[in-house]
């Protein structure tokens, strides 16, 4: 059985990275058009319209307007990427 360490500890390891993702990394409340994920600078334009940005542990971020349109920025970590940002977290 012990041949089976590993493989049991990598999908451990999987499941609790892949938890940890949807996790919240911050909140922002915030009318500012200079923030490093954003390629919306429009959405903020002139600190005309305030927006609420939360940004998750995969690196994905979900922008809300003040009109409730959703935008999302960022590409969500997956793989072994996401385990290695899981394990380097913790």
């Amino acid at each position: 059985m012990s041949q089976y360490n590993d493989r049991v500890e990598k999908q451990r390891l999987k499941l609790e990275a892949e938890k940890w993702a949807k996790g919240v990394k911050a909140i922002h409340a915030h009318s500012l058009d200079s923030m490093h994920y954003d390629t919306r600078p429009e959405d903020t334009a002139k600190g005309s319209r305030s927006v609420l940005d939360i940004e998750y542990n995969d690196c994905s971020v979900r922008r809300t307007l003040d009109t409730d349109e959703v935008v999302m920025f960022g590409h969500a970590l997956s793989g072994q990427t996401l385990i290695d940002a899981f394990v380097k977290s913790t």
